[in-house]
């Protein structure tokens, strides 16, 4: 901690939120050394991440962050004061989706690293499942969008899983638990990534950094890589080892800020 310019830790989830709770034992190094103390907030560290490895963001680019409680899409300018929401989802995230399912597939927790494990190599077109909130009626046109045009939603999704399940179990036939996950696995990255390259396309955006503890599928990075490729966008994905939380990632969150002294440190919130 001496050798440390200032700490900065997680404070709300989200962008839009302020403190939240009191300081409890984050503020102890403020306390203890007598450094101002940032919070950073917890959506700002996983955009924040994709410099870690050296990566030279540009000026104004996507971050799709996809993980247990979000799945949004965001136009960053700057990490501090300037970023728009493009996409979200309406109800379950893909992460809870994941975990959802590998609990009816009994694949145990944490449900993403099972479902790609058992779906990988297997028949991604064996059970067609609903690619949620994509039919005209939702989405539109691009001259007349539709109300969930940039939103995500998994729960039908989940639904649509259990149902297959159902079938088998009452069928007395085994459950085809490869087929069912590299389905659902299909379903989920074809929505995200298929919505996400349409939204960097519509605001001019040619940068996409994916983020969030999802990133580490390996279908999501392949689909993603093939369809950013195709658009012309330059797709920066973190080391597998840096997509789920870690502490590493508040720190390029607040260097992003520390130089601004204008700002009370007691009352910064990123």
């Amino acid at each position: 901690m001496d050798n440390a310019d200032f700490p900065a830790v997680k404070r709300s989830i989200d962008f839009d939120s302020g403190w939240r709770g009191d300081w409890g034992v984050e503020n102890s190094p403020e306390l203890a050394t007598g450094k101002p103390l940032y919070g950073v907030k917890y959506l700002v560290e996983h955009v924040g991440v994709g410099v870690l490895a050296g990566t030279v963001l540009p000026s104004t680019f996507g971050a799709l962050l996809v993980f247990g409680g979000h799945t949004e899409l965001f136009k960053v300018t700057s990490l501090t004061n300037d970023v728009q929401l493009l996409d979200a989802t309406i109800d379950d995230a893909a992460g809870e989706a994941y975990s959802k399912t590998a609990r009816l597939l009994g694949l145990g927790y944490p449900g993403g690293p099972a479902i790609d494990r058992a779906g990988k190599n297997e028949d991604k077109k064996a059970f067609r499942f609903p690619r949620g909130l994509s039919l005209p009626k939702f989405v539109g046109s691009a001259e007349e969008p539709g109300k969930h045009w940039n939103n995500f939603s998994f729960s039908g999704l989940k639904t649509a899983v259990a149902r297959c399940v159902e079938h088998f179990e009452a069928a007395g036939e085994p459950i085809p638990v490869a087929d069912i996950s590299a389905s659902f696995q299909e379903a989920v990255v074809d929505v995200i990534t298929s919505k996400a390259v349409r939204a960097m396309q519509e605001h001019g955006l040619k940068t996409l950094l994916l983020g969030g503890g999802v990133a580490a599928n390996t279908r999501l990075r392949e689909l993603l890589a093939a369809r950013c490729a195709s658009a012309g966008i330059t797709l920066v994905v973190p080391p597998f080892s840096l997509c789920t939380d870690n502490g590493g990632m508040v720190a390029p969150s607040g260097l992003d800020f520390a130089a601004d002294s204008s700002q009370p440190v007691t009352s910064i919130v990123l």
